[in-house]
């Protein structure tokens, strides 16, 4: 008869102190993803393809056209108001800071956008994806 027993070798400690913040991300990630964005059209998309705006590594869009109308300027503001709040509401409820949440949702924004759209990275470099 075999009998089963635990392996006798200790897991590194640097991998238990991983599986924390990596369910921490895998739950706010999953979060992002089912909230997605409806079929309706972004109220951001015509000033995007215009390129009179894009959007930033930390979640938020910004003017990049300073000749923009500002009806545009003030749509910016709104959205981005309207982000805020969500990344606060959000970062509370799964007990992380708005910071981060609005990086993870900066890159769902990336992953989702078509090519010609603008992007600033941390550095403040604006690039376009191809």
């Amino acid at each position: 008869m075999l009998l089963k027993t635990q392996s006798s070798s200790p897991r590194p400690a640097f991998l238990l102190a991983l599986r924390a913040p990596l369910f921490l991300f895998a739950m706010v990630c999953a979060v992002l993803l089912a909230s997605g964005q409806s079929a309706v059209a972004d109220p951001l998309d015509a000033p995007r393809e215009a390129g009179l705006v894009g959007e930033r590594y930390d979640g938020y869009a910004e003017i990049r056209d300073s000749a923009a109308p500002a009806d545009v300027a003030a749509l910016v503001r709104s959205i981005n108001r309207q982000r805020r709040d969500y990344y606060d509401q959000l970062a509370k409820k799964e007990n992380v800071s708005p910071a981060e949440v609005g990086k993870l949702y900066a890159n769902k924004i990336f992953q989702s956008a078509p090519r010609g759209y603008w992007f600033k990275d941390q550095s403040g470099q604006w690039k376009r994806k191809f």
